[in-house]
């Protein structure tokens, strides 16, 4: 059928509005599409109530399409917004952004601000799949919307680093060695590397028990210098379900993390840790949530390693970081006027109500899932003066924000923060006053 693309929802596809045939009237979805173009695509199923499409053929393109930067974009899962120029990815994700929380009911929200920085390169962290082909061991993705393997010659969203360090692994697992035989038995790979790519971290899986981390690691280093630490775990496989689970770790080599410059604070992060993922904006994420907040006490909630609780520290009395998984937390943030607890958010706030707390100011980042509707209402128990959410959700953030608005409170900034570029992923950063 012929469609004309009206604009771009969140999970990165076009929609577009059947104008002919049986279906006229229906709404259908189109990836790899953009705003206004005029496409031929086929119908290939329903989801959530709404028409899936596959594109055939752009019959009019948009100014705004380009060339792709990788030669797997559309077979692999990983990007989605590589047909567009980075300009137009930016506009189509404040209009995804703006319309999800208007469709929410706040109807009275300030103009997004945006902050971005180089779209290609930008990742410190990549998990590839390794898989025995034709008598060569490669690495690759899944195939996009299947958990079929793709093989890769490619990934230019990640840090050069990464990228030599999964071709060393290539290479390492086609020697006729110790170490070529241990590498050969790798299913899985997780890399992570610092902000100037000076120090890595590997995490690998392995289809069965095995001796001989240490003489992997070690002819690894020779090829990649940078690796500091790794470690080995068994993977158990699960015929039933889309992922395999990690059984128990084996063994590890060198350090169990690295430190990590961001915001002029050096951060540890354990091997498997959360960190964010853009290597150039993590420093103005930083400034956007904490700048120019200041008083007697703040709480970080969903704290990960402490990102935003150090640059608090700096400008307030006290300040609370709350982790649920706080070993690296409870590690680095101490000293005068630091306190870390591990804990769940809800854990803490359910305690802070009956004690009576009240902070100047409460930054949230939470997963996903968002904060729900329990510490929504612990929050307006609170009744903190001011709010910072950081999302990675809009759909969960709006949910979220009306709860907040009902409340009470009035949303005053939004920031986007595209930490996620050739993607349809987007970090907002919510400041809201009561």
């Amino acid at each position: 059928m012929r469609l004309q693309i009206e604009k771009t929802v969140y999970g990165g596809s076009g929609l577009a509005h059947q104008t002919e045939g049986e279906g006229a009237g229906r709404t259908v979805f189109v990836p790899f599409t953009l705003p206004q173009e005029i496409v031929e695509a086929s119908l290939r199923g329903e989801k959530d109530g709404f028409e899936d499409a596959v594109l055939i053929k752009v019959l009019r393109p948009s100014a705004n399409r380009v060339q792709p930067g990788c030669r797997h974009f559309g077979e692999c899962g990983g990007c989605h917004y590589q047909h567009a120029n980075y300009d137009a990815q930016i506009t189509m994700k404040v209009g995804v952004l703006r319309e999800t929380l208007e469709r929410a009911g706040l109807n009275t929200l300030p103009q997004v601000e945006v902050h971005s920085a180089a779209p290609w390169g930008y990742r410190n962290r990549t998990q590839l799949r390794i898989k025995q082909t034709n008598g060569a061991t490669r690495v690759g993705y899944s195939r996009r919307g299947t958990n079929e393997f793709l093989a890769i010659e490619e990934c230019p969203i990640l840090a050069p680093l990464l990228w030599r360090a999964a071709n060393a692994l290539v290479q390492v697992a086609a020697e006729s060695s110790v170490a070529g035989r241990w590498a050969s038995g790798i299913v899985e790979m997780e890399l992570f590397t610092n902000s100037d790519e000076k120090k890595l971290q590997m995490a690998v899986l392995v289809a069965k028990n095995q001796t001989g981390l240490s003489g992997f690691c070690e002819r690894m280093r020779e090829l990649v210098p940078e690796l500091v630490g790794a470690g080995a775990s068994l993977l158990a496989a699960q015929p039933a379900q889309r992922r395999s689970q990690r059984a128990g770790s084996l063994a590890s080599w060198g350090t169990e993390g690295l430190n990590y410059r961001a915001a002029e604070e050096d951060y540890w992060v354990s091997r498997g840790g959360f960190f964010q993922v853009n290597r150039f904006l993590v420093d103005k994420l930083v400034k956007v949530v904490t700048s120019g907040r200041r008083g007697s006490l703040a709480w970080d909630l969903y704290a990960g390693v402490g990102l935003f609780s150090r640059a608090l520290a700096q400008e307030f009395s006290q300040v609370v970081a709350v982790e649920a998984s706080g070993s690296d937390l409870l590690r680095s943030f101490k000293g005068a006027g630091k306190r870390a607890v591990e804990a769940t958010t809800v854990e803490f706030l359910r305690g802070a109500v009956v004690q009576r707390e009240r902070p100047d100011l409460i930054v949230m980042d939470p997963p996903r899932a968002g904060v729900g509707s329990e510490v929504c209402a612990l929050l307006a128990r609170l009744s903190a003066p001011t709010l910072v959410y950081v999302s990675c959700d809009p759909v969960t953030l709006a949910r979220d924000l009306k709860l907040l608005v009902q409340s009470g409170y009035t949303v005053l900034k939004v920031h986007m923060v595209d930490l996620f570029p050739q993607t349809f992923h987007l970090e907002s950063v919510v400041v809201l006053s009561k």
